[in-house]
């Protein structure tokens, strides 16, 4: 009698299961018995370390195997949409030992960047899996284009008075055009988790809003002493927020690829199932620069219809200096200004004043500061033409296929989780500390 294929391969996922579980209790053990992360020696450092690989090595084969079969269960056939955080946290629930608990997580946010265990490598390892399955990978990567269940609260009075102020960004519908504004003026626009939900919350209700047809961010004025009364467009990452721990892998570093940004890139899905003709709703969008682009706003810029800047501004993505991988700007910044240019900017640090020939491979149109407002309108009334977003579509289309994007995304999330717990990053993190220290001490 010949065996069932579909039960050897429940039969064979269920043993799988059975033994991530145990082996990731027998590495729990093992780090239980020894000091904090922070406190430890280096016999107990590479103890730790070898139990993670060992553990690690067992969830990468799994995944490989079963990535689909657990993505299946986790969103009931993906019947259910779960966005990051939710499926990460179903996972942990189902499958013991494959990703940190809510309790992992919690006491791994008490702590710096410097004294944390390194769960969240697992759950790169689990996302990478995920975002790279043909079959999973599409359906979170649509999940992820849903307007999130906070724009939709807000849609209802957003489209009645044309206004909401999120906290970290301001929106204002205006003739057709959608306002944003990032306003963390104590920090320079430098993101963390609250300002990715809060720009996640603003693009939806821009796109979602159906008396907006193009959308613009800028950089609202700050009151940092350096910077008092001037725009300024992003610092980019927060560092203080990451080497406090304060920068999470899945609600920052992935959700802010996988929404908003790819949101402003392809548009939001439509949840009524009444557009045919399109599953989403898309915009242009226009970017300014005032001031400056660091690092997450370089990134920003690369998604966007129009960008225009300031004669004195300047562009960079010091990803080297600071240790992470830029989002996708390996995969978009290549495409827009060549592998070169692309490889001087990532890899070595190499910032783009506005005034310079390069810049124009970024940037659309330069204008002095008292000049920008105008260029900026003009440039959105051109924008509001019937045919752009039609010709944008295919343009995206040509530039950055799903496929394509999935793929980078797929790796991105666990070498960006690898580099969270590197040594170099580990390293900046203390030096950044000790300097805080001393500026304090001093009244700096």
């Amino acid at each position: 009698m010949r065996e069932n294929p579909q039960a050897v391969r429940a039969e064979d996922f269920s043993s799988a299961r059975q033994s991530l579980a145990e082996a990731a209790r027998r590495g729990g053990d093992v780090l239980a018995a020894l000091p904090e992360p922070g406190q430890r020696s280096p016999e107990q450092r590479a103890t730790a370390a070898a139990a993670k690989d060992a553990a690690r090595a067992l969830r990468c084969r799994f995944m490989d195997a079963h990535a689909e079969a657990v993505y299946d269960e986790l969103t009931d056939g993906r019947t259910r949409h779960l966005r990051l955080a939710a499926l990460a946290e179903a996972a942990a629930g189902a499958f013991p030992g494959l990703v940190p608990t809510a309790d992992q997580l919690a006491a791994e946010r008490l702590r710096p960047q410097a004294g944390k265990e390194g769960h969240e490598i697992d759950q790169g390892i689990f996302f990478s899996r995920v975002l790279r399955s043909p079959v999973a990978g599409p359906h979170l990567l649509d999940t992820m284009l849903r307007p999130t269940p906070r724009a939709l609260r807000l849609l209802p009075e957003f489209i009645r008075t044309g206004s909401a102020d999120l906290g970290s960004v301001r929106l204002q519908r205006t003739g057709g055009v959608a306002r944003l504004t990032m306003c963390r003026d104590d920090c320079l626009n430098a993101e963390d988790d609250r300002q990715v939900d809060d720009m996640e919350t603003a693009v939806d209700l821009a796109l979602l809003d159906p008396a907006v047809s193009v959308g613009l961010l800028r950089g609202g004025e700050m009151t940092h002493p350096r910077y008092r009364g001037r725009r300024v467009f992003s610092a980019g990452i927060n560092l203080k927020a990451l080497h406090a721990g304060g920068i999470s892998l899945v609600d920052f570093l992935l959700r802010r690829e996988l929404g908003y940004i790819h949101k402003l890139l392809r548009g939001v899905l439509a949840v009524d199932g009444g557009r045919w003709h399109s599953p989403t709703i898309e915009k242009p969008w226009v970017a300014v620069v005032d001031g400056f682009a660091i690092g997450g706003g370089a990134q920003l810029l690369l998604v966007f219809d129009q960008v225009l800047a300031a004669a004195d501004a300047y562009l960079s993505l010091p990803a080297a200096d600071e240790g992470i991988i830029p989002g996708a700007a390996n995969l978009r910044l290549t495409r827009r200004a060549g592998p070169r240019l692309s490889r001087q900017v990532i890899l070595t640090g190499r910032r783009i004043q506005a005034s310079e020939p390069d810049a124009r491979l970024l940037v659309d149109e330069i204008a002095e500061s008292d000049e920008l407002d105008a260029a900026a309108e003009r440039c959105l009334a051109r924008l509001q033409s019937p045919a752009v977003v039609a010709n944008r579509r295919m343009q995206t289309l040509a530039e950055e296929t799903r496929e394509e994007f999935l793929r980078y995304m797929a790796e991105f999330s666990l070498q960006q989780a690898l580099r969270l717990y590197s040594d170099d990053v580990i390293g900046k993190a203390g030096r950044f500390n000790a300097k805080k220290v001393v500026l304090e001490a001093d009244g700096g």
